[in-house]
């Protein structure tokens, strides 16, 4: 009998997003065979508690899925915690997990796109995570898979593997090493030049990002993360309802393609994608998303 990975999803003060999120995975196939375990935040101001107490009165009575598992924090553990403990803990009972936030939007075959790509590149020690997300980028006519290795991290739709998650240093213990080596940094903005910046602010106390801690470690091992290239998520957050992000969109990101995707187990890196890919951070900042949602990578 085939195991697929658990889902684990995050959330906070925003039941409207939350249940289009929902709605759109129990659209899935196996959404039926996967388990759902939800971890949803503690008020950080008393404004947020009726908010709170309507995304737990909707929590309760979620159903499409193969059980579900929810943990309600009394206080605000924040983004970053929430993430580094909660995927943690579900990766300490089980050897992979698909990862989401209360405002992502997916394809039908979501699950079935990232339980396949768990299974096809969990041994490749190369490839610590794999996205359902593809940014806008313009790919070559003769490209010819339906998957592409960046040197970077999603944080919109996510999947990893236990041995992969473990390997991650979440206090960055090389970073006043890195910080007086340009050649490091240099080699880290492989994967965007907004990388080593948002490191830097991470590390100040700036900002409180797990992503770019989870694309550093990624970089430390030299792994890559896998994306497709027709997205199978979409951010709805983007409308100025987030806690760490408030700048308003109208959209973001390629329109959601369903269907089969080629995924060659001996795919290898592409310097001609990874450098589309890294421009595509080039671009002026209002044609982006302000630092990203929630500091995304």
């Amino acid at each position: 009998m085939r195991f697929y990975a658990p889902v684990v999803l995050f959330c906070y003060n925003r039941p409207l997003h939350l249940r289009q999120t929902v709605e759109s995975l129990q659209t899935n196939a196996l959404a039926s065979e996967s388990e759902l375990f939800v971890f949803s935040d503690g008020p950080k101001r008393e404004q947020d508690a009726q908010a709170i107490r309507e995304v737990r009165q909707f929590l309760t009575g979620i159903k499409g899925f193969k059980k579900i598992t929810i943990f309600e924090a009394e206080k605000n553990k924040g983004l970053a915690a929430s993430v580094i403990e909660g995927v943690g803990q579900v990766l300490s009972q089980y050897p992979k997990a698909i990862v989401l936030e209360d405002d992502m939007l997916s394809t039908s075959d979501f699950l079935s796109f990232m339980n396949q790509a768990l299974d096809v590149y969990a041994q490749r020690e190369d490839i610590f995570s794999v996205s359902g997300y593809t940014p806008p980028v313009q790919f070559p006519q003769n490209y010819p898979h339906g998957v592409y290795l960046v040197p970077r991290a999603s944080s919109w739709g996510w999947g990893t593997w236990a041995h992969k998650w473990a390997k991650a240093d979440w206090q960055v213990t090389d970073f006043a090493a890195l910080k007086n080596d340009p050649g490091k940094q240099k080699a880290f903005n492989r994967g965007g030049g907004d990388l080593w910046p948002m490191l830097a602010k991470q590390q100040q106390g700036i900002i409180d990002s797990w992503a770019i801690r989870w694309t550093y470690s990624q970089f430390r091992n030299q792994a890559y993360g896998l994306y497709p290239v027709h997205s199978k998520i979409r951010n709805i957050g983007t409308d100025g309802s987030g806690t760490n992000f408030t700048f308003k969109s109208s959209g973001y990101g390629q329109e959601m393609i369903e269907g089969n995707v080629a995924m060659p187990a001996d795919l290898m890196p592409d310097e001609n994608i990874i450098r589309i890919f890294k421009d595509y951070y080039k671009l002026p900042f209002l044609l982006k998303i302000k630092n990203r949602v929630k500091y995304g990578i």
